[in-house]
């Protein structure tokens, strides 16, 4: 395995701290958790879509908590009491707790359960003040707001 040093990031980048704990994270654990499975989409520029495949489980056995840059899911399997003897078990529904690193202004827009699978959607929404702007020199109006680019 490689190791990377991130010394020349810290001694010439300001305010990447995150982006580089990150990967030093990334970089330490190697036991990331496979289940349950999961896809993560690009629904459009600023839209991305978490697809979870969760057999067995129910609407009131599933959290999910969204707080400024993390987003985790946790499944909590309830014990019906009903002891079963398996000749072959493919179906884990066992308990759970995914959690999700999310960049600067993306939230979560909404979650659906269907079939047992679970959706989460989210935006980025980058908020006015920090879109580019255009300066005009010697203008009456000194800052504009730059046209969105349409989209092609």
């Amino acid at each position: 395995m490689r190791t990377f040093d991130l010394a020349p990031l810290y001694r010439s980048a300001i305010g990447f701290d995150r982006l580089a704990q990150l990967l030093n994270d990334a970089q330490r654990n190697d036991a990331t958790p496979s289940y349950p499975p999961y896809n993560i989409e690009l629904v459009s520029e600023d839209q991305y879509r978490i697809v979870m495949a969760l057999a067995g489980f129910n609407r009131s056995e599933i959290d999910i908590t969204f707080e400024r840059d993390s987003l985790q899911v946790v499944g909590r399997k309830q014990k019906d009491g009903v002891e079963r003897t398996y000749l072959h078990r493919g179906i884990a529904a066992r308990d759970f707790e995914q959690r999700f690193q999310l960049a600067n202004h993306v939230k979560v827009t909404g979650a659906s359960f269907d079939n047992g699978m679970l959706t989460i959607e989210l935006v980025r929404e980058i908020p006015e003040a920090l879109k580019p702007r255009k300066i005009i020199i010697d203008g009456g109006e000194n800052v504009t707001a730059l046209e969105q680019r349409q989209a092609a």
